[in-house]
């Protein structure tokens, strides 16, 4: 099957040798640019993409969807329990208590994030289960000797230098009334393992004891708030707004992603800021394909010339040139969307790029290559490129063979 005549032109205008090779060279340079363009954006949004994406997993294994309030406190949790998971969408419910501390083995010392918990229930709306490291929950109810057990973070009780069966102190301000005053209550409590949700805020400050315990130690006669889980996270907005409708305005609700939302405001935002700046690459690489199409024109006059006295018309002149132009922008985003598309799985794979713990909450850089943002890059990439032939051809185009040819 014969080529088109247009794109035979175009491939010999491109792989044009001895006379023509400084076009070849400036084609060459071309298809680099935009190569190294989709690669970065490839890239770039992956990276966005991942980081997002992990610490929202994170966030959601360590976090409830939707918290739940009521005027008044919770007295009794297993009916508010039922009552919520009657709520469309609902999977999960189970209470907590919230409080603070300052825990000490020996000689270290560290503050603490108390939380009291069901530990039947906790695991419907958590992944608390999931990430025991040593011991288990139900090392939580009271031992022999009547001491409360706590699951520490593995980051808190690696500071602390304890393990499963040690004994910590925990003091909390909620303290014991003598004739000296307010003091501090201190009470001892068993290390009942140890835990790594995978985020660094609760992998180095949060403790988790039973309901009861918490009880106690904070002076609490009802649990803080009801924690929910449900089957769609991103219907968990509407779920919080839908409970003080259906159970009345003494509960307040508040989801996931209104309470993490200045987190993953900045992290779409910052998806935007790289992708403009990194597709400007792009934009550089169609200059240069505007660049060498205006050189090739301009080394072309005779036989632009020589074609349109021999009936070629406008069109398919025009179309010389635009096919060259897309011929550079369909290698060069091809190659560069699979070199950005490989360079993200090992990238992500082999977990080359490691950073701070304590500052980004995970220790290395996630990359996830979604199906939209691939496609819209290749999209975006051929548009730029085919922008860019428009003025070139278009000269092309109107050149008038008379006036070329006159000197030749």
């Amino acid at each position: 099957m014969d080529l088109p005549f247009e794109l035979h032109i175009a491939l010999r205008y491109l792989l044009a040798k001895r006379k023509q090779a400084f076009i070849s060279v400036i084609s060459l340079i071309s298809t680099l640019g935009v190569i190294v363009g989709v690669m970065a954006l490839v890239i770039a949004l992956a990276l966005m993409t991942g980081l997002q994406g992990e610490l929202r997993d994170r966030i959601l294994g360590s976090n409830a969807h939707v918290y739940v309030w009521k005027q008044g406190g919770i007295l009794d949790y297993h009916a508010e329990a039922r009552a919520l998971l009657k709520i469309p969408h609902v999977i999960g419910a189970a209470p907590a208590i919230h409080g603070q501390g300052l825990l000490s083995a020996g000689a270290a010392t560290a503050p603490i994030q108390i939380k009291g918990i069901d530990p039947a229930l906790e695991p419907q709306v958590t992944d608390l289960a999931g990430a025991i490291r040593s011991g288990s929950i139900a090392g939580l109810a009271p031992s022999a000797e009547g001491r409360d057990g706590v699951l520490l973070g593995k980051d808190l009780a690696a500071e602390l230098g304890v393990g499963v069966g040690d004994v910590v102190s925990l003091l909390t301000p909620q303290g014991t009334l003598t004739p000296f005053g307010m003091v501090p209550r201190t009470r001892p409590l068993r290390v009942a393992g140890t835990f790594s949700l995978g985020l660094y805020e609760f992998d180095s400050t949060y403790g988790f004891m039973s309901l009861d315990a918490a009880k106690r130690l904070l002076d609490k006669d009802a649990v803080d708030f009801i924690q929910l889980r449900v089957d769609d996270i991103y219907k968990a907005p509407a779920i919080a707004r839908e409970i003080p409708e259906d159970l009345g305005p003494r509960y307040l609700a508040n989801d996931w992603s209104f309470m993490n939302r200045s987190l993953f405001s900045a992290l779409w935002l910052e998806k935007m800021a790289i992708s403009i700046t990194i597709g400007l690459i792009v934009m550089v690489a169609a200059l240069n394909i505007v660049a060498s199409l205006i050189l090739l024109v301009m080394e072309k006059n005779r036989d632009i010339a020589i074609l349109k006295t021999m009936g070629a018309s406008a069109r398919s002149v025009t179309m010389i040139f635009v096919t060259q132009g897309l011929i550079i922008g369909l290698v060069g985003t091809a190659i560069g969307a699979s070199a950005g598309y490989a360079a993200s799985y090992v990238l992500d794979r082999y977990k080359l790029i490691r950073v701070p713990v304590d500052i980004y909450q995970i220790s290395h850089v996630p990359f996830t290559v979604q199906p939209l943002d691939f496609t819209l890059v290749v999209i975006s990439a051929l548009i730029v490129c085919f922008v860019a032939t428009i003025y070139p051809s278009r000269q092309a185009a109107r050149l008038d063979p008379a006036q070329a040819l006159r000197y030749e």
